[in-house]
């Protein structure tokens, strides 16, 4: 093992940076960066592609052609030692004649969990791990999540006025935030799998869930409504969208509401939506690995009851609700003991804080 550099740091951030480009497009893969270097200068970079193959190291090679041979590569997740559709990245990075690879995290499937870094030892090439391991398994918090736990990585998303109120009663959708803040809302749209929210606010607010911003159109999560009753209106914008992007309904059997639901496309989910552990299940063994939590202060709430966020974006504008509001369920001044500031950032007028629960 060699002595990690501040430059083996900064080149596994821009991999990390790289990786972010396809995260939510990679089906069950992760979305992984990888970034080869040599004399210290960047001559391959690439993400798993969409759709999940080929995967990055492989791309990231072809780039870097002959000038591979003696590199580093900086590979955000433990190069795979199993043939599946592809042989092994790990034979890849020998075949190409790498002289050192540089791992963030290690991968815990258990075909790979340690074997990749083994086949790299053994063919030759110098291994350094845990390479801003923490920033690496940020970037793939919802892998990691369905391969040890069985279920999406779940960011609760709200946005909270200055008076602690995420909405006025009767009013439906209230643009709380502004322009810059919605924005970023629909970048990380685009960057989950799947976007939830209560019957109660697919009724009052009739959203439609989907990416708009110019460039992330195609990149439309699956839209989940918690429904226990299937009161979804069949006129509702979530219905009449459900063959462009997908829709789950998740609800007690309704027979002739089920039935006028699928007639629309969408998938009835038959089970209690109560029961959000199963859900969450049931979701991860599809391959949903990210989940954004959208929807109303009970939902939020009963996530949050559940034990079941491990991310809070709290996004919180100046303006004020007044009489009639809605209370937030998550405020600045109440986040649960068992969550820790990491980040603050502003979106024009509005700051966001990020919030991840310490395990």
């Amino acid at each position: 093992m060699t002595a990690v550099t501040v430059d083996d740091e900064g080149f596994m951030a821009q991999a990390i940076a790289v990786a972010r480009r396809h995260l939510g497009q990679t089906s069950t893969n992760p979305s992984v960066g990888c970034v080869i270097v040599r004399d210290g200068a960047v001559v391959g970079s690439a993400v798993t592609a969409i759709g999940g193959r080929p995967h990055a190291e492989p791309q990231a090679l072809a780039e870097a052609g002959e000038a591979a041979r003696g590199a580093t590569a900086y590979v955000t997740l433990e190069p795979c030692s199993h043939y599946g559709r592809t042989p092994p990245c790990a034979n890849a990075l020998i075949a190409a004649g790498v002289g050192r690879v540089v791992v963030s995290v290690t991968d815990p499937d258990a075909r790979v969990a340690g074997r990749g870094l083994a086949m790299l030892r053994a063919g030759g090439i110098t291994v350094d791990t845990g390479v801003l391991e923490k920033e690496g398994a940020r970037s793939l918090a919802g892998y990691l999540m369905r391969q040890t736990q069985g279920r999406p990585h779940v960011t609760l998303k709200i946005a909270v006025s200055a008076d602690g109120m995420i909405g006025r009663l009767g009013d439906g959708q209230v643009a709380i935030t502004g322009a810059e803040a919605r924005a970023e809302v629909q970048q990380l749209r685009a960057e989950s799998d799947a976007i939830l929210v209560g019957i109660g606010t697919a009724i009052a607010d009739d959203p439609l869930l989907t990416c708009r911003e110019p460039g992330l159109e195609q990149r439309s999560p699956i839209r989940v409504v918690l429904d226990r009753r299937l009161e979804l209106p069949l006129g509702s914008k979530l219905a009449m969208t459900a063959r462009d992007v997908p829709v789950i309904d998740v609800g007690l059997p309704h027979g002739e509401k089920s039935a006028a639901l699928r007639a629309l496309g969408i998938e009835v989910l038959e089970q209690d939506p109560a029961d959000l552990a199963t859900l969450l299940s049931t979701l991860g063994g599809r391959g949903i690995s990210s989940l954004l939590v959208e929807g109303g202060a009970r939902t939020a709430r009963s996530f949050l009851d559940a034990g079941l966020v491990d991310r809070i974006l709290l996004f919180q504008a100046p303006i004020s609700i007044g009489a009639g509001g809605l209370a937030s369920p998550v405020t600045s001044t109440n986040i649960p003991a068992t969550f820790k500031l990491i980040s603050t950032a502003h979106f024009g007028r509005d700051r966001c804080d990020t919030y991840e629960r310490d395990v």
